[in-house]
């Protein structure tokens, strides 16, 4: 039960990241991944590019992972793979940019990240014993 927890907070986590572009242009995870959603259907050659298609199939494995009886781990560490990416370079950039509001919105997805990580690696090793 707490990994799928674990896993739905990763998931809503990945819609809070935060970008900034030019003098004007910002938007949240969450309203660039409807743009890219909408304009699927009507260019979907358009949004072949691994920053999208990566967080998304991330997205879509830790979804799955939530309707699964036991969560595959497997699933877990490829969708925070493909999702934490996208939210590295985003931190990355905020650094770079010294931007907080970018940094401090990579931060919950990082931070449930790394509890999840070690929540499996402590079950794993209970397992062994």
């Amino acid at each position: 039960m707490k990994s799928k927890l674990l896993n739905a907070g990763l998931v809503l986590t990945s819609l809070l990241g935060y970008l900034e572009w030019g003098s004007d242009n910002s938007m949240y995870l969450f309203q660039m991944e409807r743009d890219i959603l909408s304009k699927l259907f009507s260019d979907p050659a358009s949004m072949i590019h691994p920053l999208i298609v990566l967080p998304i199939l991330g997205q879509i494995l830790l979804i799955i992972t939530l309707f699964q009886k036991q969560p595959k781990k497997l699933l877990t560490y490829l969708g925070i793979g493909g999702i934490g990416l996208l939210l590295f370079l985003m931190l990355f950039i905020g650094l770079l940019e010294m931007n907080a509001r970018i940094v401090l919105s990579t931060l919950p997805f990082l931070s449930i990240s790394i509890v999840t990580l070690q929540y499996h690696y402590r079950t794993r090793e209970a397992l062994k014993k």
